[in-house]
Parts: structure tokens; C-alpha cells; sequence
């Protein structure tokens, strides 16, 4: 009876050891890829190579015949908050733009292979808009994709349109860079035009 007493108890201590070791383990072998996957690798080294101040000219075409309204006097300051590139938009101190501000965040998701980015903007009712790319640049190019964005209209009323854009990054010097966003009306037509553009020339 004391042995088979003992026996139970001996089982009984490794059912619960075993299960537990494989767990450590497991959690171990996971925290290991999870910060593998938090190095900086090339693509965020980019990102952290365009931290500062940039002067921004934008190029507003709401319409493929509408005349271009360009604005200067703005500013873009670049930061990475981890692996992660922030910009914040707005208007250069002294300048007679109207105050706005422009959140952008960049990213390479490297768990996905792909670049996810996010930008809200307080001059439009746009809502926060997502785009991602699983494509790698070429020749300096990186282009993203938008989901459907929503456009309220031209006129007195809200149309509800809706717009299919892309999110195109061009670089062609560490100090000068567009932003070029091309888009594409769901009415039917296919029409696509350059609607947006910012230049970026580096200015510390």
C-alpha cells in the first residue's frame, strides 16, 4: 500500500514538472524570436537616417482639371519612437499657413515582410487612414496601398464619395524626397491622377 502510495505521488509530481518545463521552454524560444524581430535591420537604419527638421511644399489637386493649390511654409519633423518613424506635419514658425498638424508613422513589420503606415490629418474629415505594402522599393521607390477612403465632397453637401489611392515614397538623395499619393474616383471611370504631393527638402 506504501508503495503504491508512493508511486502515485512520484507520477503525479511529473505530470506537473513535465508540462511546465515545455512551457518555459516555449515562452524562452518565443521571447528570443520576439526581440530577433525588434533589431533594427536596414530598413529601419533608413528610417532613422531621416530624423530632422524638413521643409515641405504641398501640392493639392483635388480634381484631375482642377488647378494645382500649392502651399509652402510648412515643416515636417522626423523621429523614430523605437522602430517605429514618426513625422509630424505643420505650419514653419512665422508662416501665414493656416495651424494644421499631420501625424504619419512608418514602419517595416518585419514578423510580415511588409511596410504598414498610418496618417491622421486635422485640415480634412479624412479619419485615420492605413495603408501597407508588402513590396520592396525599387530604384528608390516604395509604393503603398490605402483601403477605400471616404470623400466627403466639393460642394454644400456631404457627397460620400470614394476614393481609391495609393501612397508612393520616392527618394532620389538622403536630402529630398516626394510623397505622392494617386487617386483613382470609384465612379466608374478608372480616371487616375496625382491628387497629392509633398516635397521634402532635408533642413537639419
Amino acid at each position: 500500500m506504501l508503495r503504491s502510495l508512493s508511486l502515485i505521488i512520484v507520477l503525479g509530481v511529473l505530470a506537473t514538472t513535465v508540462p511546465a518545463t515545455s512551457a518555459t521552454r516555449s515562452d524562452a524560444a518565443s521571447l528570443a524570436a520576439a526581440k530577433r524581430m525588434m533589431q533594427p535591420g536596414p530598413e529601419d537604419r533608413a528610417l532613422a537616417s531621416e530624423s530632422g527638421t524638413w521643409n515641405v511644399v504641398s501640392t493639392l489637386r483635388l480634381t484631375p482639371d482642377a488647378k494645382p493649390i500649392v502651399t509652402r511654409g510648412i515643416i515636417a519633423t522626423r523621429r523614430m519612437i523605437g522602430n517605429y518613424q514618426q513625422e509630424i506635419m505643420k505650419p514653419a514658425p512665422g508662416s501665414d499657413t493656416r495651424d494644421f498638424r499631420r501625424l504619419a508613422y512608418l514602419h517595416y513589420f518585419r514578423v510580415q515582410g511588409c511596410w504598414q503606415y498610418v496618417s491622421m490629418d486635422t485640415r480634412f474629415p479624412v479619419g485615420i487612414m492605413p495603408a501597407k505594402g508588402c513590396e520592396k522599393a525599387h530604384d528608390g521607390e516604395l509604393t503603398l496601398e490605402f483601403g477605400s477612403i471616404p470623400f466627403v465632397g466639393l460642394g454644400d453637401k456631404v457627397e460620400g464619395r470614394s476614393i481609391n489611392s495609393n501612397l508612393v515614397i520616392v527618394h532620389d538623395g538622403p536630402d529630398h524626397e516626394y510623397i505622392r499619393q494617386y487617386w483613382t474616383r470609384a465612379d466608374g471611370t478608372g480616371q487616375r491622377w496625382l491628387a497629392v504631393q509633398y516635397e521634402y527638402t532635408r533642413r537639419d
